[in-house]
């Protein structure tokens, strides 16, 4: 049933509702007199499966439902609600239905009028999922803005230097090696071996190892150089250099370009001169601390460190790697007092960090997740030490604030603590005889990077998992069917889905839906193409270099990933705030308008690509 429109309620109705709240008034005036009525009885089948649509429909009043092309509910739509948009910009036919839940009145716009529509304002097809990648890029950018110094967060490590490499051939000896140092007036020279860098000589080493020592200065320096010297990449920020070297204890690190020719040096004078009240030298502290209690009494500056990163320019990437770099801290210096305890370790181990940490995405209100890579040569008279150095750290971890595993995935599990044949055997069961119940458990094992200990056996054991997982359509698929499964909480008509019991209801779950549900589509790309990258960011990279995803859709992914990271952030920074408890649950009304609309656009990026993976690894190969 048509019936002519009453223009100015019409347009008072418009202007109360999103999309076209944002549009002008006299827009709202033009729109309101091509736009038709129509009544639904309850009961009536308003779009079809399998038959075309060219309207989009707004609800004036009543009620609809949406179906899927199973006929299973999906969302419901009240007073104010769109529907018919998805035909009109991916096409017929449609594959759901709706079907007015009581009596019902809706304003009716042809696909002409949207379309041009959308044209003219790129709100309105902003909103129905035209232009999302120029939109969420914007939105991303908009949120990042600065109220604080920290240029040390912005500074890019070749900005600090000042001057090229000095160096010497590892031929040459003691004696002119010192020469060159005094004429250049540097503290330290590369030793260089046919173009390569060999090893690094400071001021220090010569006091300590030739001078001291007696050793003769005719000698080539080679010989009293630091062989394979640490060193930073030209592309890192200033704060990953100075993480690496207070973790490290090192004073001078090497820059190197991208093909490995030395660009300078770093000291750590230069990063101290750079900024020196940056919150990042807790990382320094926890290098330093005694004993478990003074590493977790440094530990409880974290959370205010992130809280002052937030109001910094710092994006939620860089907020990310600092959280996992300050927790990498903790992991070592509890390791390194395990082993002043416990004794010298029986044979090689390689502690492992998993999931967030692994992907140096960590933030607030992690738990614990690791595991240790044992040696083949261990005994069963060893299995009391490693036992006894898993206890001491997990217990330490807790008490500086990383709770225990909900799932028991840690090191004080037996099962998670085995030599390195026992983890190719694992992950050869996983890859090649997936069982739906094991991969839910064990996708978090393919997170995974070296923290303490020998990295050689972590290295063999990615090596071959690697290998396998590519071919391996299977696991593959049940990955999928895992990573399609934690849908983002966003209903078929834009309304958020909020939790519905318990002490978290009428909230969001930012993490489940959003940042996790992307964290497990790179997963499977990054696996499926064979790529060695745990970062989410860098795997999703990864699979647009490889062609697994298109450069569109990886940007598209990527900058929603920063976005609903850095809500997530923000939430936890105003948890700190209030001296609450951090969490993953944002309340929608704690949001502003701007951070609602652009999570209801990263929420249908993340469905898109659910349902893009989805089709690369049907659920058909999943019996």
């Amino acid at each position: 049933m048509s019936v002519e429109v009453e223009l100015a309620e019409v347009r008072d109705f418009l202007a109360a509702h999103h999309p076209f709240d944002d549009l002008p008034l006299q827009q709202l005036e033009r729109v309101a007199t091509t736009l038709k009525i129509e009544y639904f009885r309850r009961g009536t089948r308003i779009i079809s499966r399998g038959e075309d649509n060219h309207h989009l429909y707004v609800v004036r009043s009543g009620a609809v439902e949406l179906h899927d092309m199973h006929g299973g509910f999906m969302d419901r739509g009240e007073t104010g609600t769109s529907f018919g948009s998805y035909t009109l910009v991916q096409g017929n036919p449609a594959n759901f239905e709706v079907v007015a839940l009581e009596d019902t009145l809706c304003l009716v716009m042809d696909a002409g009028t949207f379309h041009d529509l959308a044209a003219a304002y790129p709100i309105i097809g902003n909103y129905f999922d035209i232009q999302r990648t120029s939109r969420m890029r914007g939105a991303v950018a908009s949120l990042h803005v600065t109220s604080s110094g920290g240029a040390i967060l912005k500074t890019k490590v070749t900005d600090i230097i000042t001057r090229p490499a000095v160096s010497v051939e590892a031929s040459e000896s003691i004696r002119a090696a010192a020469s060159v140092m005094s004429e250049r007036r540097v503290s330290c020279l590369l030793v260089m071996d046919e173009g390569k860098l060999v090893g690094i000589v400071t001021d220090r080493d010569l006091r300590n190892r030739v001078v001291a020592a007696g050793v003769d200065t005719s000698l080539p320096v080679s010989q009293v150089m630091s062989a394979d010297p640490a060193t930073g990449s030209a592309d890192a920020l200033a704060f990953q250099i100075l993480m690496e070297m207070t973790s490290r204890n090192i004073h001078h690190l090497p820059i190197l370009g991208c093909d490995g020719t030395p660009e300078g040096v770093v000291t750590t004078t230069d990063l101290m001169r750079l900024e020196q009240t940056n919150p990042i030298y807790l990382v320094g502290d926890i290098t330093q601390a005694t004993d478990v209690a003074a590493v977790a009494e440094v530990s409880k500056r974290l959370a205010p460190v992130v809280e002052l990163l937030v109001t910094q320019d710092a994006s939620a990437e860089d907020i990310g790697r600092i959280v996992t770099a300050v927790g990498d801290a903790v992991e070592r210096r509890l390791l390194g007092l395990a082993e002043e305890h416990l004794g010298p370790p029986p044979v090689p181990y390689c502690w492992v960090s998993l999931g967030s940490r692994a992907r140096q995405e960590q933030a607030l209100a992690a738990d614990q997740d690791n595991a240790l890579i044992l040696d083949n040569d261990v005994q069963p008279e060893h299995a009391a030490y490693f036992e006894a150095l898993a206890t001491f750290v997990c217990d330490a971890l807790v008490e500086c604030g990383y709770p225990r595993c909900p799932g028991d995935v840690m090191a004080t599990n037996p099962r998670w603590r085995v030599p390195l044949s026992q983890w190719r055997a694992e992950f050869t069961t996983w890859l090649t005889e997936p069982v739906p119940d094991a991969i839910l458990r064990a996708s978090i094992f393919f997170d995974m990077r070296p923290v303490y200990g020998d990295p050689r056996l972590f290295q063999k054991l990615r090596k071959h998992f690697l290998k396998q997982a590519p071919a391996a359509r299977l696991f593959l698929a049940h990955l999928t069917k895992r990573a399609t499964e934690n849908e983002p909480p966003l209903g078929f008509f834009r309304g958020f889905v909020l939790e519905k019991h318990g002490a978290n209801r009428a909230t969001l779950d930012i993490k489940r839906g959003g940042v996790g549900a992307i964290v497990e589509i790179a997963r499977v790309l990054a696996l499926s193409v064979g790529s060695r990258a745990v970062n989410t960011q860098t795997r999703i990279a990864a699979a647009v270099d490889s062609g697994a995803l298109s450069a569109e859709r990886g940007q598209d992914l990527h900058d929603a990933f920063e976005f609903i990271s850095y809500v997530r952030l923000r939430h936890q920074a105003a948890q700190v705030r209030a001296d609450r408890e951090t969490d993953n649950f944002v309340a929608p009304d704690d949001l502003s308008s701007f951070e609602k609309r652009h999570l209801r656009e990263a929420f249908a990026i993340v469905r898109s690509a659910q349902s893009s993976l989805s089709h690369r690894y049907p659920s058909t190969y999943v019996s």
